[in-house]
C-alpha cells in the first residue's frame, strides 16, 4: 500500500479540515477472514468468484535500511461488500485462490495507489493481473495529483479516514496477524470498494 495523501479542504466537505470530520468506521472484525488452511481458501475463494467488484490491496514487511529492496508481497487482502479476506504469502492455496481471482477478467478489481503492488505481484508470484481499476488515478478528475483513500473518503463520506503509521509499519510477513493488523489490511481493500460503489452512484 503507498502512502495516502492528506484530504483537500476542498473535497466536498464544506471546507473543514481532516481533524474535524466525524471518523470513518471501517469493516467489523467479525467479518475479516484470515486465511489459514485449504478449506478456508476454497471458502473464500466461491465468495469472492460470486462478486462483480472487489476491493484490492497487498502489504508488505517495510525495508529499514538505504537500498534494501522488499521481497513483499507478504499479504494480499481481498474484500466484498460485507467481508474481507486476508491472504498470508507463502502457501500454495492461498496462491492458487488468489490467481484465480486476480487472473479473472470478469471480476473489477479497484484499490488506490496499485502500481507497486501489480509490480510487486507479478515479480514475486508471476500473476499478471486482470481488470484492475487504481482509484487514485481514476479518481483525478482532470487534476495532475493522485487521489488517496483519505482524500477520497472525505470527499464522497465526509468522513475522517485514520491511518496509523504505527501499524503500517509493522511486520506483514508474521503469520499470525494481531487484531490490529487485520483491521488495517482489511479496511485498505474495503474502504476501496465502498469508495468505488459511491463514486459509480454519482455518476448514474
Amino acid at each position: 500500500m503507498t502512502p495516502q495523501l492528506s484530504p483537500p479542504h476542498d473535497a466536498g466537505t464544506g471546507d473543514k479540515p481532516a481533524a474535524e470530520l466525524p471518523p470513518y468506521h471501517g469493516i467489523r472484525l467479525d467479518d475479516i477472514h484470515l486465511i489459514a488452511s485449504a478449506q478456508q481458501a476454497e471458502q473464500a475463494l466461491a465468495a469472492l468468484l460470486r462478486a462483480d467488484v472487489l476491493g484490492f490491496d497487498t502489504e508488505s514487511k517495510p525495508t529499514f535500511v538505504k537500498g534494501q529492496q522488499s521481497n513483499g508481497p507478504h499479504l494480499i487482502q481481498l474484500a466484498t461488500d460485507d467481508a474481507a479476506y486476508l491472504f498470508p504469502v507463502g502457501s500454495a492455496f492461498n496462491q492458487q485462490a488468489v490467481q484465480a481471482v486476480l487472473d479473472s477478467a470478469r471480476i473489477l478489481k479497484v484499490g488506490f495507489g496499485l502500481g507497486d503492488d501489480l509490480k510487486r505481484l507479478h515479480g514475486k508470484m508471476g500473476i499478471n493481473a486482470q481488470n484492475v481499476l487504481d482509484l487514485s488515478i481514476a479518481l483525478r478528475q482532470g487534476g495532475h495529483n493522485a487521489v488517496g483513500a483519505k482524500t477520497a473518503v472525505a470527499r464522497f463520506f465526509g468522513k475522517h479516514l485514520q491511518k496509523s503509521k504505527k501499524t503500517t509499519t509493522t511486520n506483514w510477513a508474521t503469520p499470525q496477524l494481531s487484531e490490529r493488523q487485520m483491521l488495517y489490511a482489511a479496511d485498505d481493500a474495503q474502504v476501496a470498494l465502498r469508495v468505488y460503489r459511491a463514486w459509480r452512484a454519482q455518476k448514474v
